[in-house]
């Protein structure tokens, strides 16, 4: 992809950001799959793993920065507690960033939060994935896990909107996606 920075000999960082509902998840597993089809070294981290929990939106970023991004750019090792949604607790056991990825690959992190201003500097590339309100909540209704959704959509979509106020990733996004449908990129 001639839009992303070229690889080197650390980790190239990619950020897929949007709504919920928006299509991140799958916008992140094109680009995961352009890149392994390339031969390239690739992994996608979803912000779910460090979410904790419904209330959580605010402090990922956080956790994103402290546990992979600033690692990541000191050469260190890169490993995070996934958070466990069925205990409401992050597991004790670590996940590793797997080495082929570490050591000048790409990884991608996708979801709500991985583009916010504290972790802007150690990102390499922002993506915005736009749809609109509609079209958002219809592709909310169709997941697997709607009805565990749906409880807590509210109070998620409060937390987007305060995060976006603040963040304003959209923004800062060297791409954005009209993801409406099958859209080319807009920018």
């Amino acid at each position: 992809m001639s839009l992303l920075p070229e690889r080197s000999a650390r980790v190239r960082v990619v950020a897929v950001e949007g709504r919920s509902g928006s299509g991140k998840s799958t916008v992140a597993e094109r680009l995961r799959a352009v890149l392994a089809a390339r031969g390239e070294p690739v992994h996608v981290l979803t912000m779910e793993d460090l979410y904790p929990g419904w209330d959580g939106l605010a402090r990922a970023p956080g956790l994103l920065r402290s546990w992979v991004l600033a690692p990541l750019r000191r050469g260190e090792s890169v490993a995070w507690h996934r958070y466990d949604w069925d205990r409401g607790a992050f597991a004790p056991e670590r996940t590793r960033l797997p080495e082929e990825v570490a050591t000048g690959g790409t990884l991608v992190v996708e979801g709500c939060g991985s583009g916010a201003a504290d972790v802007r500097g150690l990102v390499d590339a922002l993506v915005w994935v736009a749809a609109p309100g509609a079209e958002r909540a219809r592709r909310l209704d169709a997941r697997w896990d709607a009805a565990v959704y749906a409880p807590h959509r509210d109070r998620w979509a409060r937390q987007e909107e305060a995060f976006y106020a603040e963040h304003r990733p959209d923004a800062h996004a060297g791409l954005v996606v009209d993801n409406t449908a099958a859209a080319a990129p807009t920018r």
